[in-house]
């Protein structure tokens, strides 16, 4: 076991807010800029009702894995918490799902700069993108805490210009809301899927476990938190777009936070909100590579991944190689393939991912009331899986069934 102060630990350098913020930067990415459309799509008047539902998993699982990170405060996340509560292998599948999903949606995020910055070069913006962040995630946890900060102002300025925009204009009505169930349960529960990993981020908090300060006090109060803020957030982007869209016009968008502002007379606007988006998706990726690497470092030091990529550089205190290894895959990707079609694979893993959480947390020792959010949140996540697209759901089933094997061989030639 590693002594504190060994070199190959982490440095515990982040508190409560900056924790609290790479949450928001996690969460209140770009998908609050497009993940409403296809939402919409599916649950036509119920979108709402879809962002409720995922909000209940979303804060299940934050629950859940806030109990968790204050008992095993290390890198990796739910990694760690399936292999100390459920065994190797279910720790194993959880690091599997999230480091595959996850670079996938490193990835699309890449290529989304790329989109909205300039759409004629996208896949060389995209590398652009992805070499300069790992940049930054290399020179410390901090470094990156400080610019996802940065981020998440910009960002939560445009959205809160849309919400103004849109409710105090002419075209704002409020009977376009039209609380119900038009695209019946299964079109709320795949909005609640879509949905949901705009929540998904503040796991990024819990696998950086190992560079927060008093992780016992500090992770139970920073994941409630960045949830709640972002839950209030979205809710007031999705009232505003709708007020001014309604469902079905929202669902048809190609940009549908555009599409808002255009529709409530501000064409000027139109601009600021392509910037921010380009902006949203930068904080996105900043934050997954962070998530990635510390994932693969624990996968790394458990021999899952090759062992060199367990190394912690002597100076800054990162995962230095893994963050490279995590930067070079994501760069080879948005130079080559246009993965945005592959993260309905990524949504399938990250809520796999999520149910290993829950399955986790209920390992715990609580009352019947304490252990009934993990039990709930164990249920949404499957629930949410299988209500993904058909194609999605097999994908998905397939790149975790490969992880199955992987597994079984590695074991099979003596592994550990």
């Amino acid at each position: 076991m590693t002594q504190p102060g060994a070199p190959s630990e982490l440095r515990r350098t982040l508190g409560v807010g900056d924790a609290v913020v790479i949450g928001l930067g996690s969460m209140i990415g770009a998908g609050v800029f497009a993940a409403l459309a296809p939402a919409a799509h599916a649950a036509g008047s119920g979108l709402l009702l879809g962002l409720a539902v995922a909000a209940l998993v979303a804060y299940c699982n934050a629950m859940s894995s806030a109990r968790l990170a204050a008992l095993h405060p290390a890198s990796g996340g739910t990694y760690v918490y399936g292999r100390e509560r459920l065994g190797e292998f279910w720790g194993y599948l959880a690091g599997w799902s999230f480091v595959v999903g996850k670079t996938a949606s490193c990835a699309a995020m890449a290529l989304t700069v790329g989109a909205y910055v300039w759409p004629g070069q996208a896949h060389a913006v995209a590398v652009a993108a992805v070499v300069a962040l790992t940049a930054v995630n290399y020179g410390g946890v901090q470094k990156s805490a400080w610019l996802t900060r940065a981020i998440v102002t910009v960002v939560l300025a445009v959205l809160a210009s849309v919400v103004v925009v849109c409710l105090g204009s002419g075209a704002s009505d409020a009977g376009r809301l039209d609380i119900g169930a038009s695209g019946g349960l299964g079109g709320v529960l795949q909005a609640a899927g879509l949905l949901f990993f705009a929540f998904a981020g503040y796991a990024r908090i819990a696998t950086l476990g190992e560079e927060v300060r008093d992780p016992a006090r500090t992770i139970p109060r920073a994941i409630p938190l960045a949830l709640g803020i972002t839950l209030a957030v979205y809710a007031c982007v999705a009232v505003a777009a709708l007020s001014v869209l309604g469902a079905g016009e929202l669902g048809r968008a190609e940009a549908p936070l555009a599409d808002a502002v255009r529709a409530a007379g501000a064409p000027g606007m139109v601009p600021v909100v392509r910037v921010g988006a380009a902006v949203a998706a930068l904080g996105s990726l900043l934050a997954l590579i962070l998530g990635v690497s510390r994932t693969t470092l624990a996968m790394a030091r458990d021999h899952h991944l090759p062992g060199a990529l367990a190394a912690v550089h002597p100076r800054f205190k990162v995962p230095h190689r893994a963050e490279l290894a995590v930067g070079a895959v994501v760069a080879v990707l948005a130079a080559t393939v246009d993965v945005r079609g592959a993260i309905g694979f990524s949504s399938f893993g990250v809520l796999a991912y999520y149910a290993v959480a829950n399955a986790s947390a209920w390992t715990l020792d609580g009352s019947p009331t304490v252990r009934a959010l993990p039990a709930l949140g164990l249920l949404g996540c499957v629930t949410l899986a299988f209500a993904l697209p058909v194609t999605s759901v097999v994908t998905g089933a397939a790149v975790l069934a490969v992880g199955v094997v992987a597994y079984g061989v590695r074991r099979r030639l003596g592994g550990r």
